[in-house]
């Protein structure tokens, strides 16, 4: 009995991983033309990518690129995020997302209403301050 339920939460978890994997993305244009966008690209392999750029026009410098990657577990609809400090950051991947964590949200298979809602993933927690809260929503 054990292992028939090990099976099926794996098969659960497998199914719900295969969900989740996809490219997210967050495109942000204020009224000043500031431009702020997030890509994220969660792998079937359980590695993950991510690119902020931001265009300020009064910043200094205006534009700027960061990267971060690692790879990410999920687990009762909350994506785990953890980069290795050793294989995962450089010079070019800078961001740590070691402690984030997302909640994946998608329409219930119960909802049987023409209500639209999109599959997103909201950031709850995470040591890189502005990615707190922010909502990336699959393409």
């Amino acid at each position: 009995m054990k292992t028939l339920f090990s099976i099926l939460l794996f098969v659960c978890n497998y199914a719900l991983s295969a969900q989740v994997a996809g490219n997210y993305a967050l495109n942000v244009k204020t009224e000043d033309n500031n431009q702020f966008d997030y890509k994220l690209t969660l792998s079937a392999d359980g590695t993950f990518s991510f690119h902020y750029y931001s265009n300020i026009k009064k910043g200094i410098p205006p534009e700027k690129h960061y990267y971060g990657k690692g790879t990410w577990t999920i687990q009762n609809n909350v994506v785990s995020f953890v980069s290795d400090k050793q294989n995962d950051l450089n010079e070019k991947f800078t961001l740590d997302f070691t402690d984030s964590k997302a909640r994946f949200h998608t329409k219930s298979a119960k909802d049987k209403t023409d209500k639209v809602v999109k599959t997103r993933l909201q950031f709850l927690t995470s040591e890189i301050s502005w990615m707190k809260r922010v909502e990336v929503f699959k393409i």
